[in-house]
């Protein structure tokens, strides 16, 4: 069962970022950013109000990914990464991303705040950053 509304379209889009934003981070690193883009979808708060679908959350600016803004969203999405597309979407969650908003990847440690959402940890170069439940409690909903 999906956690949001979605066709095979969103699926690429959705295995498209994954791939462009984390690659190299693996597979597990991989879903971390598919879990960031389905609670964009899923929520209506913040920088998120009006994203309420993949296209939206893909190519929101500003506020968006990298990938999309700097040119290195190019590549087609592979089998593998749909499957692990349709794992985000079926609401799988990976911790430190489970409730994450935003991510980076600092030039050193993760800052314990970044633009005053919470650390709520490291995956390889990428630190993850979640709102309060006060801020955005959508995010913190059961499926």
């Amino acid at each position: 069962m999906a956690v949001i509304q979605y066709n095979e379209n969103d699926v690429n889009l959705l295995a498209r970022l994954m791939r462009a934003e984390a690659e190299g981070e693996g597979q597990l690193g991989m879903l971390m950013v598919g879990n960031v883009g389905v609670n964009r979808v899923r929520v209506r708060c913040l920088d998120f109000k009006n994203i309420n679908n993949m296209a939206n959350m893909v190519y929101q600016s500003p506020g968006g990914f990298e990938a999309t803004q700097k040119g290195y969203f190019y590549q087609r999405a592979r089998e593998k990464d749909k499957r692990l597309a349709r794992k985000a979407i079926k609401g799988t969650k990976y911790h430190p991303a489970s409730y994450a908003l935003w991510f980076f990847e600092p030039g050193g440690p993760c800052p314990s705040q970044w633009y005053n959402q919470w650390n709520s940890g490291r995956f390889k170069s990428h630190c993850f950053f979640k709102p309060t439940e006060t801020e955005c409690a959508d995010v913190y909903n059961s499926f």
